[in-house]
C-alpha cells in the first residue's frame, strides 16, 4: 500500500470520524481548513488522495474489515487468512478472563484499522489449528500477512503494562509485526478501554495455561 500524505492521514484518523464516512464533504472541508496555505496543485493532490482513501475504505468495509468477528469453524478461518493480506486471529476461550480483556482491546482497534481483518475463534472449534500452530497459552493472537504467521502475542507478553496494557500498547506491537498500516489510537481510546473487569488482577495465572 502506498503511503498516505500526513495531512490526509490526520483528517482520516481524527476522533469521531470514520474513513468510510458517508459525509465525505465534511472530511474534505476539514482537509481544506488544514490546507489553507498549501499550493493549489498540492491541495488538489491531497483531495484526490482523500477521496481515494474514502472509496477504498468503503470497499474494504464491505469485504468485512473494521469489524471484530468470531469465526465458528477452522475452514472459514483458513480461507480468510489465505485470501486476505492482513489478518489478526485471537484464539480464545469464553471463560478465560484475560481473553475477555484482549477482546475489549481488539474491539477498539478493529473499526480504526480497515486494512486488516480482526477475527477470533474459540479453541474448542479449532483443534487442528491449535495443534498445527502450537497454541498452548491463552489468549493467543497471531498476525498473518499474505497467509503466513509473522508474529504472535502469547498471553499479554510484550505489551508493557501487564494486565493494564492499553489499546495503544497493543497497536504498537501489531504495527511492529506489519499487520497494521499506521497508528490510529488516541488517549481517549485508552480512557474508555476498561469498561469491565480489566482493573482486577487475574487471580489464577494457571487459568491461562491449558492442554490439548
Amino acid at each position: 500500500m502506498a503511503s498516505i500524505d500526513r495531512t490526509v492521514a490526520a483528517i482520516l484518523d481524527r476522533p469521531g470520524t470514520a474513513p468510510d464516512s458517508d459525509d465525505e464533504d465534511a472530511l474534505i472541508a476539514a482537509l481544506e481548513e488544514d490546507d489553507d496555505h498549501a499550493a493549489l496543485a498540492f491541495r488538489e493532490q491531497r483531495l484526490q488522495q482523500l477521496h481515494s482513501e474514502i472509496s477504498r475504505a468503503k470497499e474494504m468495509r464491505a469485504a468485512g474489515t473494521g469489524i471484530y468477528t468470531e469465526v465458528k469453524d477452522e475452514k472459514s478461518l483458513m480461507d480468510i487468512t489465505t485470501s486476505t493480506k492482513l489478518v489478526l486471529v485471537h484464539f480464545f476461550k469464553t471463560d478465560f478472563g484475560r481473553c475477555g480483556v484482549m477482546d475489549q482491546h481488539l474491539e477498539v482497534l478493529a473499526p480504526k484499522h480497515f486494512d486488516t481483518r480482526f477475527l477470533k475463534i474459540n479453541v474448542d472449534n479449532a483443534p487442528f489449528l491449535v495443534t498445527k500452530l502450537k497454541v498452548q497459552v491463552l489468549p493467543c493472537v497471531i498476525a498473518f500477512v499474505d497467509g503466513i504467521g509473522v508474529d504472535r502475542i502469547v498471553g499479554f507478553e510484550g505489551l508493557g503494562n501487564g494486565d493494564n496494557f492499553t489499546p495503544q500498547d497493543l497497536e504498537a506491537r501489531l504495527l511492529q509485526a506489519g499487520v497494521l498500516v499506521r497508528a490510529k489510537t488516541t488517549k481517549d481510546d485508552d480512557r474508555r478501554r476498561l469498561q469491565f473487569a480489566t482493573k482486577k488482577k487475574v487471580e489464577e495465572e494457571s487459568d491461562d495455561d491449558w492442554d490439548d
